[in-house]
């Protein structure tokens, strides 16, 4: 989502970065309490609440906001752009930075499914709390609203944009005053912002204390959509934001939480909505809810986000994607993503029935996604901002030090359900990595059998092939020779056009091309154009227009231009091996149903003509 100019950046920032993270009080120290059972004494209580503190300043006041959203590509955030930045590619050792860019972009998939039903499960079921009436009807309840949440993604968020950051405004306002109250009651519980009281806690209780960095890791879960959403807002308002309001709230809350358990310990209730008075239970849990909408809200539009960067950078099938503003590059929406989270999501919360039990699954993906960033942030450090060798290995070993104690006890989550991200990420993963084999497979195929353009001029001349009038526009990958789809149509028709255009749409690893170097054109014989396209990773591509612009720098385009596309099946070769052979008849069947070119670039209906052929990979 982009910037509305009728809102403060930082509002906004609360509204579109900080829903994960802002929620993320309705259930952390709720999961650490049941975790810990009867060993959860004031002692592991104040343990608790100094972990908690002093993961949100390590890992999202100082790794993410001073530290990683220093790396961005052009404005733009996200760890896709974190591994364009690494100047990887696919040969030597640098195939592992974009593996673990890619496996990172894929484990966000896998939170995605869960965010937004562990948050909305938890702020429904703060209806228990006043009455049990409603405690067989919290699930169903939460299954409404996410049917609707994702039912109403089509219309686009530019209407609600204006709202969310007053609302998650009112919300973090409401967390910060509940918590306050909570320590005026019970003051000494801010002495657990010593590092002392957290490490007695794990030494202490040895491996359950290890264990339960798993619950702790969920007050951080979020922290990557601080640097994902940067490109939409810019990184200023979003570390003022952090450190002027959601910071200070947050540590206020658990505080609170903290304290009003040491004054009247309950290890079944809500720690949450025990703060708020009891006449202010429904207005409380009718606040959460509108926050975790917002919070699930930002998870889905960055899965949407993602999906056309991963898509454009060549490492997704095509989709079909759908521009709901007409202003605003940023507000998308992806209907395939959308439908397929929403029977994730659904899944998972009626399977799961609470946020209890579904604290299980989360975490163990985004404390992975943790991992990769700080791994691939080194090599940042190293290639971008010239660090020292001993300066980026001491800041990193820190880093991960932090990183792995988290991912290693999540890792421990996995039989409780966080096998369920990971498999989602894994599969996302699998989708990425084949995509990209069998474009890179199917470019190598058409690169051999392309002829040179002296060879093909020379056919078209002692054939004595007919020009007919007209404008062809041939969409190609091939650059410097002429296509397999030019040199079959001439065969077979036997004769083309009196203009003819190779067109090459290239996507470039920054998120937008400056206007004078949007076209490349070069001109191959009279009325052979070659034309290079190139569009940034967070641009809408626009061919006709695009051609508009080539028509001003001298391609004689004419008004009713026809566009031909190959569209191949594709098998594989007898000499490849079973796994080859798997992964190619997954990319055909992928881009036997991705979609049509019409809905990429813009392309009139009427004058696509798409033209099959059977390659052998």
């Amino acid at each position: 989502m982009a910037r509305p100019a009728t809102v403060p950046a930082g509002l906004l920032a609360l509204g579109i970065v900080y829903g994960d993270l802002g929620t993320s009080p309705l259930y952390t120290l709720q999961t650490v309490m049941h975790f810990m059972g009867d060993q959860f004494t004031p002692e592991a209580a104040l343990g608790t609440l100094s972990l908690v503190f002093w993961a949100l300043i390590i890992t999202i006041s100082i790794k993410y906001c001073f530290l990683v959203m220093r790396a961005d590509n052009h404005g733009e955030g996200g760890i896709l752009a974190l591994m364009t930045l690494t100047g990887a590619r696919w040969a030597g050792r640098g195939r592992w930075l974009i593996i673990m860019g890619l496996f990172g972009a894929a484990l966000i998939y896998g939170d995605g499914i869960i965010t937004p039903a562990i948050s909305v499960l938890s702020a429904v079921e703060g209806l228990n709390v006043a009455t049990s009436i409603f405690k067989p009807y919290t699930m169903p309840f939460a299954l409404i609203i996410l049917v609707g949440l994702f039912a109403i993604q089509n219309r686009g968020t530019g209407t609600i944009g204006n709202t969310f950051g007053p609302i998650m405004f009112v919300w973090f306002a409401t967390i910060a005053i509940l918590g306050l109250v909570g320590i005026v009651h019970h003051p000494h519980v801010l002495a657990a912002i010593s590092p002392i009281y957290g490490a007695r806690l794990m030494i202490e209780h040895g491996f359950l204390g290890f264990t339960l960095l798993g619950g702790v890791f969920l007050a951080l879960t979020g922290g990557e959509a601080l640097y994902a959403d940067m490109g939409h807002i810019g990184p200023n308002p979003i570390r003022a934001a952090w450190y002027c309001v959601v910071l200070p709230a947050l540590v206020l809350n658990y505080a609170g939480q903290i304290g009003n358990f040491l004054g009247a310990p309950d290890l079944e209730a809500n720690p949450f909505f025990k703060l708020a008075p009891n006449w202010s239970i429904y207005p409380l849990v009718a606040l959460a809810t509108l926050a975790t909408i917002i919070a699930s809200q930002a998870i889905i539009t960055g899965a949407f986000s993602m999906t056309r960067q991963a898509m454009q950078l060549g490492y997704f099938p095509g989709v079909r994607i759908r521009q709901t503003s007409a202003e605003e590059h940023g507000q998308i929406y992806v209907p395939f993503v959308n439908w397929t989270m929403m029977a994730f999501t659904v899944g998972l919360t009626a399977g799961f029935g609470s946020s209890d039990r579904l604290a299980g699954a989360y975490g163990t993906a985004v404390s992975t996604t943790m991992v990769l960033t700080t791994a691939l942030l080194y090599h940042v450090m190293r290639n971008r901002w010239h660090w020292s060798l001993c300066q980026a290995a001491a800041v990193t070993s820190i880093l991960l030090a932090v990183d792995v104690a988290f991912f290693s006890a999540n890792l421990l989550k996995i039989l409780d359900g966080g096998w369920i991200p990971l498999t989602f990420g894994a599969l996302v993963f699998t989708i990425m990595t084949t995509w990209h084999y069998g474009v890179e497979a199917m470019y190598r195929r058409n690169a051999a059998i392309s002829q040179q353009p002296a060879k093909f001029f020379a056919h078209l001349r002692t054939d004595n092939v007919a020009r007919v009038r007209g404008t062809a526009v041939f969409l190609t990958r091939v650059g410097g020779a002429i296509p397999p789809i030019i040199v079959n149509y001439v065969k077979r028709v036997g004769s083309l056009q009196k203009t003819v255009i190779c067109l090459t749409v290239s996507f470039e690893d920054v998120p937008r091309i400056r206007s004078k170097d949007r076209v490349r054109i070069e001109q191959l014989d009279e009325g052979f154009w070659h034309v290079t396209v190139h569009f940034g990773f967070v641009e809408v591509p626009d061919l006709p227009a695009v051609l508009a612009l080539a028509k001003q720098d001298g391609v004689s385009v004419l008004d009713e231009a026809s566009y031909y596309i190959e569209r191949g099946d594709f098998s594989s070769s007898k000499h490849r091996n079973l796994l080859s052979r798997w992964r190619i008849a997954l990319f055909s069947f992928m881009s036997r149903n991705s979609a049509h070119a019409i809905d990429r670039f813009k392309i009139p209906s009427s004058a696509l003509i798409e033209i099959g052929r059977r390659v052998e990979l």
